[in-house]
């Protein structure tokens, strides 16, 4: 695909022009509306596919469940293997974007490597996430109550400790805002057995000394917004006497490892971060 085209899918799909801007400039890269018409089941197709690598595996069991937060009635997707009778499990939060396909996939690729995983839709209490439209569901994002959000991800990893087929062993991991949100059921779970979350806003040195979770925290080289917060949040861990690993990608950009994303996806360092997470959670969740 021209990577013009490809750049006016990635800037349409994360909120940064309107449907109607995307289209008017689709048409003058493809010669015309008609042309671009047609490109646009294309580009979705292409863009589902980048996210979907496990939706058709056979060694798991996969569902859309409910279970109650703060605000109410919670949505999310849960993967587990096939066979087995328990597993650890780990609660997976995701951007700004809602619960999109991509994560539905994430949380496949954790249950593939032997956990109950869960992706709490954050959305629930506005109606849950429209996938059909991730400028939406950043705008939704921000309609949310930050602290009542915060508990429902807390609830999150209680329904994870008393599900039937869970060991009551409960990680944590989330992306961009969702790694600021794991940061966060780090902080107020004093349950949560390990946290890893993927460059995420950090807790203030006051909330640090909450947290009992041991923390794998990883970061991109390229993330003006993020990092100047970790030299803080490195010495607060210290300073409590923390369990961490902070882990820095050079080369890499804010939201390395969302593979639908062409523009900043970068297989290298989100493999390896990958590799490092599971490794974790398989230590901290035995």
């Amino acid at each position: 695909m021209d990577k013009k085209i490809t750049a006016l899918y990635v800037d349409y799909k994360q909120g940064r022009t309107n449907r109607r801007d995307f289209v008017r400039k689709l048409a003058m890269v493809a010669g015309g509306s008609v042309a671009a018409m047609a490109l646009i089941p294309v580009l979705e197709e292409e863009s589902l596919g980048a996210s979907s690598s496990y939706q058709q595996d056979t060694e798991l069991m996969t569902e859309f469940i409910k279970f109650s937060g703060e605000t109410g009635e919670m949505k999310g997707f849960l993967a587990r293997p096939k066979d087995g009778k328990k597993f650890p499990s780990v609660l997976i939060i995701h951007e700004n974007r809602g619960l999109q396909p991509h994560i539905q996939d994430v949380t496949r690729r954790m249950a593939k490597e032997g956990f109950l995983a869960l992706a709490p839709d954050a959305l629930s209490p506005l109606g849950g996430t429209p996938v059909d439209d991730q400028a939406k569901a950043v705008s939704m994002i921000g309609q949310l109550d930050y602290d009542k959000t915060i508990k429902n991800f807390v609830a999150a990893v209680k329904y994870l400790k008393t599900h039937p087929l869970s060991t009551g062993k409960v990680g944590c991991t989330g992306f961009c805002w969702g790694g600021g949100m794991t940061n966060q059921v780090a902080v107020n779970s004093p349950d949560l057995d390990a946290a890893v979350p993927y460059y995420g806003k950090q807790p203030t040195a006051e909330q640090v000394a909450k947290i009992k979770a041991p923390i794998m925290a990883h970061y991109a080289g390229d993330d003006a917004f993020i990092n100047p917060g970790i030299p803080a949040f490195e010495e607060a861990l210290k300073k409590e006497k923390k369990e961490y690993q902070i882990f820095m990608y050079e080369g890499a950009q804010h939201a390395f490892n969302n593979d639908s994303n062409p523009e900043r996806y970068n297989e290298k360092a989100a493999k390896l971060a990958w590799s490092r997470t599971i490794a974790f959670f398989k230590e901290k969740l035995k």
